[in-house]
């Protein structure tokens, strides 16, 4: 198979603060843990701000160690405008590796941009964060 570099532009750097909330054991698709991911920061190029509540993020572990994300949390920018980010992905190695694939939706004109861009995410957590770099394919 050939190397491939995918084109990207990074958006910004993403830093939330997590804290389980629940869990749901032995459910059909496994245990699922509840995680509260409503305070944070982002800082990118193009645009910066917090993370406002409420935001979350539903992790199935997974037999093999890794666990499955579905997360939806809302950026504030730093001029008002909200943006809805929800991505699904895959955590490994304990949380030392995270890859994401972010989807924005906002209403804001300025940003509007962002309701057509496919995102990934590279990322890690430890000590009740998580940290994103978040990278716009081109």
């Amino acid at each position: 198979m050939p190397e491939t570099s995918l084109p990207v532009e990074h958006l910004f750097t993403l830093t939330a603060d997590v804290a389980p909330s629940g869990m749901i054991a032995s459910g059909p698709n496994g245990n699922r843990f509840i995680v509260s991911a409503s305070t944070g920061t982002f800082e990118g190029p193009k645009l910066k701000g917090t993370i406002k509540a409420p935001g979350g993020d539903w992790v199935t572990l997974r037999a093999d160690g890794s666990a499955q994300l579905d997360v939806r949390i809302l950026l504030e920018t730093d001029d008002g405008a909200l943006i809805l980010m929800q991505y699904k992905g895959i955590l490994a190695d304990g949380g030392a590796k995270i890859r994401s694939a972010p989807l924005f939706e906002t209403g804001a004109e300025q940003y509007a941009w962002l309701n057509n861009v496919q995102a990934v995410g590279l990322g890690a957590s430890g000590d009740g964060k998580v940290t994103y770099d978040v990278y716009q394919l081109l």
